[in-house]
């Protein structure tokens, strides 16, 4: 999607993607990573997730890279979060203790801002992006973090033929296909979680799954 895409979605409050508590993959899979405590974690677009003090508060530091100022002051804001904000190059940064939020481009992060990850969670980026810019997306990841790292990646798959994404259906065969070659891709759970979405049964989808899975970075 475009950019106007999402800030338009933020200055208008069209947010159902938000949750209001850390996600339940997060919540139960984590710990599948055997990330020890100091790791530092990466969140791609991370909005105003309430995963990132989660993540935090489990002793990570904590790196997420957004394109909406809106969101992330809304998440320093309704969370009580003394930030500091500063500018480089291409972010604005909002600096707070063992939270690091930098708002703009994704594209434009580079190894050396992002830092020695270790980890990653996405359950709001890959779904996000449109069938053309997946390839991008992951590339510049593998790009972007070392050997090792782990990811803890939620998508979604329903009838991409019942709606227009986002969030967009991503099968397991295009994981396949788009981390195949440079990680060991794991499936950790799949739920039929329908009953609860009723966000997604109202534009008309009738069949939703969300898969868990851990990718380890190779070498």
């Amino acid at each position: 999607m475009r950019p106007e895409f999402w800030h338009d979605r933020w200055h208008a409050g069209q947010i159902g993607f938000h949750q209001a508590q850390a996600d339940k993959n997060l919540t139960r899979h984590w710990q599948d990573l055997h990330l020890g405590q100091g790791s530092r974690v990466f969140v791609p677009l991370c909005g105003k997730s309430v995963d990132l003090l989660w993540l935090r508060d489990r002793g990570h530091p904590v790196i997420g890279v957004e394109l909406s100022a809106i969101a992330l002051e809304a998440f320093c804001m309704e969370n009580g979060v003394p930030a500091r904000r500063r500018t480089t190059q291409d972010f604005e940064v909002y600096d707070a203790p063992n939270l690091e939020l930098l708002c703009g481009d994704y594209f434009a992060l580079s190894p050396a801002q992002l830092g020695n990850v270790a980890g990653v969670f996405d359950r709001a980026a890959l779904i996000s992006w449109t069938p053309e810019l997946r390839v991008p997306y992951v590339e510049h990841l593998a790009k972007l973090i070392p050997p090792g790292t782990e990811t803890l990646l939620v998508t979604l798959e329903y009838p991409q033929t019942q709606t227009a994404g986002p969030p967009f259906s991503v099968p397991s065969a295009e994981v396949a296909r788009l981390y195949a070659g440079g990680y060991a891709i794991r499936e950790l759970s799949r739920q039929d979680v329908i009953s609860t979405e009723p966000r997604m049964r109202g534009r008309g989808v009738t069949e939703l799954l969300e898969v868990c899975y851990r990718l380890t970075r190779l070498s």
